[in-house]
């Protein structure tokens, strides 16, 4: 038997240098901007977005998938200008296994400031705390090494490879799977740094 999944109730957490909150309409040029650019999706499990209307769909699955418990995903903002950089996302939770799935896709600009490290580690902050959840999942294309980066610093084991799982436009491609453990969080948290772009979630 299932535990019945309560609606999540999206955090507004802040860090030094960032603000993430909850997705509003006023973000929906921002994030079309983010998702059609095709550097920052360079390494993503799907083309860069070419109609806006996705735009305005994916601020309506932020909203539905706290609503059904599922997952929560954070604007990005920086916390001296509120100028927007990314998101970050816990998805795919489970309340009987403890566990969520962690994504982040920043700008382009953003990359190389330790902004990824950051918005993630608060996130993750939250989730072992808020949601007192035990596991964490992340993949990342293998050659996004930027990303893996980011997930070793927060302290994600490199657990296997998915071979040829990605077929994006005829380009195929690897994943390597992370797993990040409870109590292998609760010793680093509190510590946040460094670099990064995206990963698939």
């Amino acid at each position: 038997m299932h535990t019945a999944r309560m609606p999540l109730h999206a955090p507004t957490l802040h860090t030094s240098r960032l603000l993430l909150r909850p997705f509003t309409p006023a973000d929906t040029d921002a994030i079309y901007a983010l998702q059609s650019n095709p550097r920052v999706l360079r390494y993503w499990d799907s083309p860069p977005w070419k109609e806006r209307a996705r735009a305005d769909r994916f601020i309506a699955v932020c909203r539905q998938m706290e609503q059904e418990g599922a997952g929560v995903r954070l604007a990005v903002d920086r916390a001296a200008d509120r100028v927007f950089i990314g998101w970050c996302c816990l998805v795919q939770v489970n309340p009987d296994y403890r566990s969520a799935t962690l994504g982040y896709c920043l700008d382009e600009a953003a990359w190389g400031h330790g902004f990824a490290t950051e918005a993630a580690a608060a996130l993750l902050q939250w989730a072992f705390h808020a949601l007192d959840l035990n596991r964490v999942h992340a993949q990342t294309d293998t050659r996004n090494t930027a990303s893996s980066r980011v997930l070793e610093k927060l302290g994600f084991a490199r657990e296997g490879m998915l071979r040829e799982d990605c077929i994006v436009e005829g380009d195929v491609s690897d994943t390597w799977v992370y797993g990040l453990l409870r109590r292998e969080w609760e010793p680093r948290s509190g510590r946040a740094d460094h670099a990064g772009l995206s990963n698939r979630a």
